[in-house]
This record gives C-alpha cells, structure tokens and sequence, in this order.
C-alpha cells in the first residue's frame, strides 16, 4: 500500500510539472507616461481605465498647456508619449531630436470658438465690423497665453485677422492653458473669452456665441509621437489604442475632428 501511494503521489508531482512547463507565464504590464494637452483632459480620461482594462498596462497622464510640456521634456521630463495642441511645440522637439522617428502623426483637429458666460448672451457675427471691445465693457476676454498657448496663440491670430487685436489686447486676461481660460468664463470672472469648441462642450455654464472661420488662424492640429527615449510595449500599444474605434468614438463623442476631415 505505501509502494502504491509513492508511486501515486510521484504521478501527481509528475503531472503538476508538466503543466507548469505548458502554462504560458502571464505577460508583464508596462506602463506609460502621456505628456498631452489640457484640452484633451476629458477624453483621455475617459480612455484611460479603457486602455489599462484591456491591455494590464498602467497608463500616467500629465495634462498641461503644449508649451510647458514641451519645455518640460526638453528639460528631460520623463515623458513616453507627447500630445500637443499644436504642431509647432512638436515641431521644436522634433528639431532637437527629442521624439522617436517615424511615430510622429496627426491625431485630431478642432475648431475656435467665442464663448460668454451669460446664457441669455446672443449670438454675434466674427468679422472685421465686431466692436468686440463695447461688448466686453469693463470685463475681460479670458485666452490662453497667447505667445504660448496653443489656443491663445490661435485666437490672437484670429483677433489680428479680422483686425479686433489691437481693440482688445489690453482687456485680454491670459490663462496659463486653455481649461483655465474656460474656467474664467464659467466662474464669471471673465464675461467672453476664445477657446476650443471641444473645451466649450465640456462645460455647462458657457455658451458659444460665435465660431471662427478655420481660415481666420492656422490650423488646429494635434499631433503625437512617442519620445525618442520611450521603449517598451507599453507605448506601442497605447499609440495603437488612439486609432481603435473605441478611443475614436470618444473624441468624435467630445467634438474633436479627424485631420483629414
């Protein structure tokens, strides 16, 4: 009987054995940090536990004004991946050898609106004839830093355009990104200020009072690359995941255009 329940308990280690040789190991999570623009805040963050729910990787977000970002890995910050409002902060690191070659693209466009914090505010036409400056009164037009800021940087081009800059530069209030020039509207802070269409949508205590035509600044891009020290699976998947028809359901959802569009 002991002979029988050796030989037995030899069969069973045998047999556990084998089936760890056969069992795969489970794959190793990665993680992955994502320099991106404020105005992406809301989409992302719908992403997020989407993208570490399907693929086990950890993804860190770090949501801030393109040009502090950017100024941030030229620095060294230790970013993997950079989503900037413009293609012009990518345009620098790409100068200074700072992003990976060939992850560079185009991901989304968005468009520049008006906005007031008045509800009852009625719409008004852009244009060259636009006494903006009677409108704002005593308030302020909130914008991005508009030597820095992606967005702030749009909407003077636009103001010059239809030559409403030098009317209103000096009541303009510049926020340190554009979440925060939409803030100052939603508080009543500011009664005006320009923003993206997509920053507009987010908030409940605005309204869009005017759009400005794409012709009237330079085109809203928002490219992205991996930077040149990322490595790892972890990046590659998670550049993929932006082009899955679920994360492209979600900027659609948000207001957000395609580039080619």
């Amino acid at each position: 009987m002991w002979v029988k329940r050796i030989k037995s308990g030899f069969a069973k280690l045998r047999l556990a054995l084998l089936l760890t040789c056969v069992v795969p190991a489970p794959l190793v999570a990665g993680e992955v940090t994502v320099f991106a623009a404020s105005s992406l805040t809301d989409v992302l963050q719908q992403i997020e536990p989407r993208f570490e729910d399907e693929t086990g990787h950890e993804l860190r977000l770090s949501l801030a004004g393109s040009s502090k970002l950017a100024r941030q890995i030229q620095m060294g910050a230790p970013a993997d991946v950079f989503i900037s409002a413009n293609v012009d902060w990518m345009d620098r690191l790409q100068h200074e050898g700072l992003i990976a070659s060939g992850t560079r693209r185009n991901l989304l466009g968005n468009a520049l609106v008006l906005i007031a914090h008045d509800p009852a505010t009625p719409p008004v036409s852009i244009g060259p004839t636009l006494d903006l400056s009677s409108l704002l009164g005593d308030g302020r037009l909130a914008m991005g830093l508009v030597d820095a800021v992606p967005a702030g940087v749009y909407g003077k081009a636009a103001l010059r355009h239809f030559d409403l800059w030098d009317g209103v530069a000096p009541k303009v209030a510049q926020a340190a990104n554009v979440r925060a020039a939409l803030s100052f509207v939603a508080s009543g802070a500011a009664p005006y200020g320009i923003v993206y269409e997509t920053d507009a949508r987010a908030e409940d205590d605005v309204t869009i009072v005017a759009r400005f035509p794409a012709g009237s600044h330079p085109r809203i891009l928002y490219p992205v690359a991996a930077m040149a020290t990322a490595d790892g699976a972890a990046v590659t998947d998670f550049l993929a995941y932006l082009d899955t028809a679920e994360s492209q359901a979600i900027f659609a959802e948000a207001g957000f255009s395609r580039p080619s569009d």
